[in-house]
């Protein structure tokens, strides 16, 4: 993309920011930052560019989403991210939310268990230049136990917990996610501390399903 082409759409990103982000409550000076920053149109299908700054989710294929711009700021900001943690992403997508993560922490680990997505990710945050990320093809409700125990753990499909999430958090550390089923999903944080997890609810949702097993090219 040339530089001409990509200034275009510092007027859109700042103009989401402030009528999406701002005006709806997200004050952590951090996160509004990275989201100034990130090229979300850079993360969209090709067809869907000129709808990458509007308040809405978008296809990214295989039966998949970005989430709208809101909805990553808002999971974001419940983080409350300072700059030297590892967290550790289920569901990579399209790598935007991971994207988020990376200019707000030390490390962001992420799974995705649709290969087409994986790789998709991939080529969009090393075109994005984001190099604090790692990514992994895996089933993710069972974790990444090699780089455990995280900071924090942001689920980014709507499902119930899995304990290998808890398992896998340092004391004090956060478990994000959009709980329920049937598509009606609300974000709970849970804390965990020595004698198990305090939890607390927030915004009520509507994500994909998160699911089991791994979804290669080679058995579509």
């Amino acid at each position: 993309m040339t530089l001409h082409a990509s200034l275009s759409y510092e007027r859109p990103r700042q103009r989401m920011v402030t009528d999406q982000l701002v005006a709806r409550g997200i004050v952590d000076a951090r996160v509004l930052a990275a989201m100034s920053s990130v090229p979300r149109h850079m993360f969209v299908d090709p067809a869907l560019v000129s709808r990458a700054y509007h308040d809405a989710s978008l296809p990214i294929g295989s039966g998949q989403t970005i989430s709208q711009p809101y909805m990553v700021a808002r999971m974001t900001q419940l983080l409350a991210l300072k700059g030297h943690e590892r967290v550790l992403e289920i569901g990579t997508g399209c790598g935007y939310q991971t994207a988020v993560l990376s200019r707000l922490c030390r490390r962001v680990y992420s799974i995705e268990r649709i290969s087409a997505l994986h790789e998709r990710a991939r080529q969009n945050l090393r075109a994005a230049r984001h190099a604090n990320v790692m990514l992994k093809c895996a089933d993710g409700r069972l974790g990444w136990e090699d780089y455990a125990p995280y900071d924090a753990i942001i689920v980014t499909a709507g499902g119930f917990a899995s304990d290998v999430w808890l398992q896998q958090l340092k004391t004090g550390g956060v478990l994000l996610l959009p709980e329920g089923d049937g598509g009606a999903h609300r974000l709970v944080r849970r804390t965990k501390n020595t004698h198990g997890y305090s939890e607390e609810y927030f915004d009520a949702c509507t994500f994909v399903p998160l699911l089991e097993g791994v979804e290669s090219s080679l058995n579509r």
